[in-house]
């Protein structure tokens, strides 16, 4: 038998430690055997751990020896930090950490008992078993229940299930923009109009007085669900619904819906603010990426459908699908999967990792960058939003990108708080983490994958005249996300703290630890 505690345990390390590593630590030597040792701000205490892409096996000195420190401990030892950096306590993020160890462990012995997807690109959708590399309790998922209440929804688990369908009054839909789509996902009665729900969120919210008063009075009417299965996306809370046989149209769609589930930073939801801004957004992200020359594309987000009174409970968001989108015979790879261990992943058949590289950065940094100087429209390319299409060699020759709720609009947002979210996005998050998988794989070329990301830049401000580049280049840091801090904080996803990183573009960097 597997020992699916041990290896969440493993799994639920890493994360936590690379949040100490970035935010509340600094290196203070190395030892031998690939180790080395970092010290820690507050308490002055050394942490030894084992170096790789992902550290691990970290190790607290006594004063007389190094002691292992399994989850639990680290738990411990990251709250007593924060506790001394913040001089406040947060016992309910302890408790998250620790219940997201648990969801792991669970994620762990259902994925075993599961059968993976054929399609590669839901096969990467569904790989991130760990979740975010660089956040405290990334498994965790707070109200959801218990894990046999959320496991079939899972897409660790590869979940694929059908969606309950409501009928909504006339009177009481409110539709804003185009949602003819969801018009085909059913039949709905003379007077309503269909609506998508997750059936997660439908079984959090149907007690709700508000839920029980618009079925009493008429408004909502449940349908039953839908003849075909939806597929778990790595967000969770976005679904996939397929096209052709399997599906209820000829091209395939994505909707993403309302989870009242906390999940690394914030409650699921969809806000109604959100959902306003997604409006005034994705026309211009659509029209920035439909105005480039070369392959990259945007998924857009033509409309949403909700219902009046409870607008953030039942919205459904309609997502382009990756029919229509993707360059004849290329296949969809979720970027964040490529650092993962999964049947398929495009890494394990490179043989030339810079020329595999260059591929992926000429994709996916050049129409970031356009969208932005030209466009005044920075998107939220961080790994999970990002898509890159792959010839049959597993060579990037496009890059597709989604999710208008991360998009910043210049003037509306600053362009200087919109340039760092893009840097964090695009050099910590997108590019740190695919360098530091090559680095680790390839050890050999480590030291060639940043001058080779600095000549991308470098051409991209030739080429198209990006002003910030220059002052990129030169910055000795770049902004890294400080996720246990924001957590400890109770703050927002929107109300971030960063911290500086070194940063991996400026002369002589050198690697990138997958920690930045």
């Amino acid at each position: 038998m597997r020992d699916f505690a041990r290896a969440a345990d493993a799994l639920s390390v890493t994360p936590l430690l690379n949040c100490l590593l970035r935010e509340a630590a600094e290196p203070a030597g190395s030892t031998p055997a690939g180790h080395t040792v970092h010290r820690l701000h507050a308490s002055g205490r050394l942490l030894r751990v084992r170096t790789r892409h992902r550290p691990s096996s970290p190790e607290l000195w006594t004063g007389t020896g190094w002691r292992p420190l399994r989850h639990a401990g680290l738990v411990d030892l990251a709250a007593q930090e924060m506790r001394a950096t913040t001089g406040r306590a947060n016992p309910a993020l302890v408790t998250e950490a620790t219940a997201s160890r648990a969801a792991l462990e669970a994620v762990l012995a259902a994925r075993a008992r599961a059968t993976p997807p054929d399609d590669l690109w839901l096969r990467s959708e569904q790989a991130l078993v760990m979740g975010h590399p660089c956040h405290p309790a990334p498994k965790a998922r707070s109200g959801g229940g218990p894990p046999a209440a959320w496991l079939r929804y899972a897409p660790e688990a590869y979940a694929r299930f059908p969606l309950v369908l409501l009928g909504v009054s006339t009177d009481a839909v409110v539709d804003e923009g185009d949602t003819r789509v969801l018009d085909s996902l059913g039949q709905a009665p003379p007077g309503f109009r269909l609506l998508p729900v997750h059936p997660w969120q439908f079984a959090l919210s149907r007690r709700l007085p508000a839920v029980r008063a618009a079925f009493a009075r008429g408004r909502l009417v449940r349908l039953g669900t839908t003849a075909w299965q939806a597929r778990a996306t790595s967000s969770v809370r976005t679904v996939h619904v397929p096209g052709g046989p399997e599906g209820p149209g000829p091209a395939d769609l994505f909707l993403k819906l309302s989870l009242e589930v906390w999940i690394t930073n914030d409650v699921r939801r969809l806000w109604l603010h959100d959902l306003r801004q997604g409006r005034r957004r994705d026309p211009l992200a659509t029209a920035a990426f439909a105005a480039m020359d070369g392959a990259a594309a945007w998924l857009s987000e033509p409309g949403h459908r909700t219902v009046r009174g409870l607008e953030e409970t039942f919205p459904v968001v309609v997502r382009d699908g990756l029919d229509g989108h993707l360059l004849p015979g290329a296949t969809a790879v979720l970027a964040a999967a490529l650092a993962e261990r999964f049947d398929g992943n495009p890494l394990d058949r490179v043989t030339d990792p810079l020329r595999w590289w260059s591929a992926y950065l000429g994709h996916v940094v050049p129409p970031v960058l356009e969208a932005y100087a030209r466009y005044g429209v920075a998107v939220e390319c961080h790994l999970q939003n990002t898509l890159v299409g792959v010839d049959a060699d597993g060579v990037p020759v496009q890059a597709v990108f989604r999710d208008t709720e991360g998009v910043r609009v210049v003037p509306e947002t600053p362009r200087e708080a919109a340039w760092q979210r893009l840097v964090y996005c695009l050099v910590v998050n997108n590019l740190g983490e695919i360098a530091g998988t090559l680095a680790h794989r390839f050890p050999g070329t480590a030291g060639e994958l940043w001058p080779v990301a600095r000549r991308e830049f470098e051409r991209c401000d030739r080429e198209r005249g990006v002003p910030e580049i220059t002052a990129l280049l030169g910055a000795a840091t770049v902004p890294g996300k400080a996720s246990l801090l924001s957590r400890w904080l109770d703050l927002g996803g929107t109300e971030s703290r960063f911290v500086p990183v070194p940063n991996p573009l400026a002369g002589g960097a050198g690697e990138v630890r997958g920690r930045l």
